[in-house]
């Protein structure tokens, strides 16, 4: 017997699962939310209200299921198969109502769930009472009970998932109740699918059944979607209670907290103001705009000025003339910039009008938007900082002159020979000379070339002598544009008489477009001086090798110049690398341990860094940077 559907009861029937869908999701929430008596009063209200909704779809869509013969139902199995969907519907709504769902709650949950749905279905096929009889194909009927299946595991998921409102949307709650009605839809219609009629000359028993006519099917639809409805309506009416259930208790007891921190932060504000009072610094705050709205107490103790005077325009400032400028323009350019503000300088003490070093720091408080509303600093005195500093940075200006003047020593004889050189290259030429001038005819051009010559090879000693009172004399830093190739010929000059008596090869290679540096001469004339004598120690005792000395300059990274002194010398253990710069360390018999400390500690002065590393072969490598001038 072949059958067919009323496609405006089966769009009906669609629909209705949708919307029992979205009411499994609204339940699902408000059944998470509740507590106590409240949850067993929407667990099982919500039970009666989906599995009615899911029950409404089934029975639609069998009406939509036309035969050529009259159908009635019995309603006594009716009744059993809407049981069977209250049933699961209710296993449904306790199992994503939990804090928790892990898969075996969930695979659990979707079986008992899927398994009354497809129970449901077939009771209700067996409540109808129809002259043929009813056959199923077993395989169908496997497919729609796994479908059913998997259709509460997707529903579970789904329903899990979405329950609380504050996490999902309408649009998101929407497509999940399509696509969970239809699963719903698509399991009904594979279990229709599985039926088979055939007629049968058998009367139907028909004493408790009853017959659908169109009325009933909207009175149905009717009652189910007002059921539903309600449902919806309910849970949001309970969900808008709720909240503002919540947001009163929350107002309360905010107002009970804020009453609390407004307390702590009078009592904070009292402390605070003791402690800015108290502590051994000047401590002052600022406006946005850079506007002093705040001094301590020991800012009007030591300045003798007040925060009115401050204010005030033409007020004479506690700042030493010579550092105003200075000082006015960092500050500007801190509010300009909104970065944390630092400057040393002299402020007058009222009580005697000493002038002092102070280190005056401060720091921006910005809002939420990053704006700054609020500069806050200190200032602390740094005089005997500094007279320590002064103090220190003299010593260490003698210790180098010692240095130097120790190192001279060490080329006494080199540089003897370099001056008397060209001292008896200038006897030599003056005597020739005065022999070109006696001769009974004078040879004037001769003695022209021998006069170039004394005065060549005078300025040559004149230079020698210059260099070693310049490096000899004890005199201030000066930094200025430095040619660090120049500089370094000028030493190697210098030198060459120790290298030629200690039999070393020396190498340079210097850039040619080497980058100028804003340093001392003096005082890198004498780094150069130091590594390079400690290049020739290191290969005093090399008998087996080239003794090479190897002078490098070259641009580095980072806006530097690098200057490299390699010797083929006997190299240094990787253990000392470091202990090898501290003050009084020394590996040579006769040495006061102080050359590589003071050479660090100049190289460090300029900004650079002096380090030492092993040589690939025999040897070792010193090198150092100087920042660019610019």
């Amino acid at each position: 017997m072949t059958g067919s559907y009323d496609y405006r009861l089966v769009t009906l029937s669609v629909v209705m699962a949708v919307c029992a869908a979205y009411a499994a999701l609204d339940l699902a929430g408000r059944t998470t939310a509740s507590r106590g008596r409240v949850r067993l009063v929407w667990l099982a209200g919500g039970a009666a209200a989906m599995g009615l909704g899911i029950w409404s779809m089934h029975y639609i869509g069998m009406l939509a299921f036309l035969l050529p013969i009259p159908v009635f139902y019995d309603w006594p199995t009716v009744l059993v198969s809407l049981f069977a969907a209250n049933f699961a519907s209710g296993v449904a709504l306790f199992v994503v109502s939990r804090s928790t769902m892990d898969w075996g709650h969930a695979l659990a949950g979707s079986a008992i769930m899927g398994s009354g749905i497809a129970t449901m279905h077939y009771i209700g096929m067996a409540a109808m009472r129809l002259p043929a009889m009813c056959r199923y194909d077993s395989l169908l009927v496997v497919l729609s009970v796994v479908v059913a299946i998997v259709m509460s595991l997707v529903s579970l998921w789904l329903s899990f998932h979405l329950r609380e409102h504050a996490k999902t949307t309408w649009p998101k709650k929407c497509a999940s109740a399509v696509v969970m009605g239809a699963a719903v839809a698509a399991m009904h219609y594979t279990g229709m699918a599985a039926a088979t009629f055939t007629p049968s000359m058998m009367a139907p028993d028909l004493s408790h059944a009853v017959h659908v006519s169109p009325l009933g099917i909207a009175g149905i639809s009717s009652v189910t979607l007002l059921v539903l409805g309600l449902v919806s309506i309910s849970s949001l009416v309970d969900r808008r209670f709720s909240a503002q259930t919540t947001v009163f208790f929350e107002c309360d007891g905010l107002h009970r907290e804020l009453e609390k921190v407004v307390d702590e932060l009078k009592k904070s504000e009292d402390r605070l103001r003791v402690l800015i009072e108290t502590i051994p610094a000047l401590a002052w705050t600022s406006l946005a705009d850079g506007s002093n709205d705040f001094v301590n107490r020991r800012w009007l103790e030591y300045t003798g000025i007040s925060l009115e005077q401050m204010q005030s325009a033409g007020t004479t400032t506690p700042f030493h003339p010579e550092d105003i400028d200075e000082h006015l323009g960092k500050w500007r350019s801190a509010l300009a910039t909104g970065e944390a503000f630092e400057n040393e300088a002299r402020v007058r003490r009222a009580a005697d009008g000493e002038y002092r070093w102070f280190l005056i720091r401060g720091l921006p408080l910005r809002d939420e938007r990053g704006n700054i509303v609020k500069w806050y600093g200190t200032m602390t005195d740094i005089e005997d900082r500094k007279r320590a500093e002064e103090a220190l940075r003299k010593a260490n200006a003698d210790l180098a002159h010692i240095t130097r003047v120790m190192t001279m020593g060490e080329f006494a004889a080199s540089i003897a020979h370099e001056v008397s050189q060209p001292l008896s290259a200038v006897v030599t030429n003056a005597e020739a000379c005065l022999r070109w001038l006696a001769g009974s005819a004078p040879n004037i051009e001769k003695a022209c070339e021998a006069v170039g010559r004394v005065v060549r090879d005078g300025k040559r000693a004149g230079e020698v002598i210059a260099q070693i009172r310049a490096l000899c004399r004890k005199s201030g830093i000066k930094r200025q544009r430095l040619d660090m190739n120049e500089a370094i010929e000028e030493v190697l000059a210098l030198a060459e008489g120790e290298v030629r008596t200690k039999r070393i090869v020396l190498r340079t290679d210097l850039a040619t477009r080497l980058p100028p540096v804003l340093g001392d001469r003096v005082q890198l004339q004498q780094v150069m001086l130091n590594l390079i004598m400690n290049g020739i120690d290191a290969m005093s005792s090399v008998q087996d090798r080239p003794r090479e000395l190897v002078i490098r300059t070259q641009e580095g990274e980072d806006d530097e110049v690098v200057v490299t002194v390699q010797d083929s010398g006997t190299g240094l253990d990787p253990k000392i690398m470091e202990q090898m710069f501290d003050a009084f360390y020394t590996t040579k018999s006769e040495g006061m341990g102080m050359g590589l400390s003071i050479s660090r500690s100049i190289v460090q002065d300029h900004g650079g860094r002096l380090w030492a590393t092993t040589n690939e072969g025999p040897g070792a490598i010193f090198q150092f940077t100087l920042s660019k001038h610019h």
